[in-house]
């Protein structure tokens, strides 16, 4: 349930219970009216004659002195501060207080929904360490567990399907025209564990009363956490994407900034979007190279920065990260060559020529990112998804990407750029151009070459 202030009057202390006696209110909700000033005056007669709890304090009318007439204005002063306090909650937005009923109803739908997955859970491959990981195929199955129940249901994994989408697009175009609602979502985690999400819509604020559960040792569930959280700010925009920050601590109640921001996509991506997102874009992202973030084709790619863009390479062919300790004096220039070669239309000679190359050691400089070649900018965490595919009459295709911000100032389309790619017959493919639309480019940090200055000469 929703409570808003202008149906009720929040506070928190004492009430006058349905027998006549005091009770104090532990979720700090009294129903404004003449029943709370009732409470009042029972306080003040208890206090003369007997002992009450007060916020969990023993008060004796002996400790009470009667001659200065000071225990009323004691009493009121604190149930005033009391009230402050909760008001400056509610203000606050955050930390809210949860209805006892739907907190209680969310932590039983989200262990009914645990033991619907239960048997996948436990027969699934876990591995050996502590922090457990599913896979994809085991989220899938969960996924289409909790599907049946109606409600939509997505996982936390890169470019997610939301089952039962439909639910929540009406909802959220509903809370677009100011009409008051509810909608339920469930989430898998790659720890195997969900999360159950209640969005709520007063019609003019929108609130998330959220729960948690994940798997203990003995692979039962156990609730995690529950929060009732009003929203900041929120939108839901034309490509699907629902977009929101939830109110969170501020300085100077914090040192450090805490990032309220998700993003959550309603109208799935199509299949073929998906597989081009993770295959072609999502390997190279917006941070350490310049493949995705620049304007370059066939004429120009002495502009690529080929010792930064390495190692994304390698992953995509490899599967894995490589290892630094392997190359302690570069990379040797037939691996790192032929590498390149095999994503880019260029030549060994060039290659030396545009990269940092050692000619003693006869190895490409290759290092990690860090302070002195890299700014941490929130435009480098954006997810590049793939949106749209056009074929051209040379046999290439142009895919239109667009990069997708989940950080802070949430954003589904921060650049949009055209990434021209030639397919071969068995699979494999190279890049030949990129292009940010739009102006965009004045809009996303100047990209920093992995290698500004340096003995060997090259940018």
């Amino acid at each position: 349930m929703l409570w808003k202030k202008t149906e009720r009057f929040w506070k928190t202390g004492l009430t006058e219970n349905k027998d006549g006696g005091v009770e104090y209110v532990s979720n700090g909700i009294i129903p404004s009216g003449n029943n709370s000033k009732t409470g009042i005056l029972l306080i003040l007669f208890l206090l003369v004659n007997s002992s009450v709890s007060v916020c969990g304090k023993d008060i004796k009318r002996e400790n009470i002195s009667y001659e200065t007439g000071t225990e009323d204005m004691d009493l009121e002063e604190h149930i005033v501060s009391e009230e402050e306090k909760t008001a400056e909650q509610l203000e606050k937005g955050y930390n809210l207080p949860v209805d006892e009923e739907a907190g209680e109803q969310a932590k039983k739908d989200c262990r009914e929904v645990m033991g619907m997955i239960a048997d996948i859970y436990k027969s699934a491959d876990k591995g050996s360490a502590s922090n457990v990981v599913i896979s994809h195929e085991v989220m899938l199955r969960m996924k289409a567990v909790i599907k049946e129940t109606g409600y939509p249901v997505t996982s936390s994994e890169t470019y997610a399907v939301m089952e039962n989408y439909e639910k929540m697009d009406t909802f959220l175009q509903s809370c677009l025209d100011g009409k008051k609602g509810t909608a339920l979502m469930y989430q898998v985690y790659s720890n195997g564990g969900i999360g159950r999400m209640e969005y709520v819509f007063d019609g003019t604020d929108m609130y998330l009363l959220a729960v948690g559960a994940a798997w203990d040792q003995k692979n039962q569930p156990e609730i995690t956490y529950l929060s009732y959280t009003r929203f900041k700010e929120w939108k839901y925009t034309d490509k699907g994407w629902f977009c929101y920050q939830l109110c969170m601590p501020e300085y100077p109640e914090v040192t450090e900034m805490m990032d309220g921001s998700s993003m959550v996509r309603v109208k799935p991506l199509t299949e073929r979007q998906r597989e081009l997102s993770k295959q072609c874009v999502l390997p190279l992202g917006y941070q350490g190279n310049n493949i995705l973030c620049s304007n370059w084709n066939t004429e120009t790619m002495s502009e690529l920065d080929y010792n930064g863009m390495y190692e994304y390479l390698y992953k995509m062919k490899y599967g894995e990260r490589m290892d630094a300790e392997d190359y302690p004096n570069g990379i040797p220039a037939e691996e790192f060559e032929s590498l390149i070669m095999e994503y880019f239309p260029v030549s060994a000679e060039q290659i030396r020529e545009w990269a940092v190359f050692d000619k003693e050691y006869g190895t490409y400089r290759w290092t990690r990112l860090g302070c002195m070649n890299y700014a941490p900018t929130f435009f480098s965490t954006s997810l590049p998804e793939v949106i749209d595919e056009k074929k051209n009459a040379d046999g290439t295709i142009t895919l239109t990407v667009e990069a997708v911000r989940d950080m802070i100032i949430c954003d589904d389309g921060v650049i949009t750029h055209e990434l021209k790619i030639q397919f071969a017959e068995d699979g494999s493919f190279q890049y030949l151009g990129n292009e940010i639309l739009n102006g965009g480019i004045n809009d996303i940090p100047k990209y920093q070459y992995r290698f500004v200055d340096n003995s060997y000469g090259k940018k």
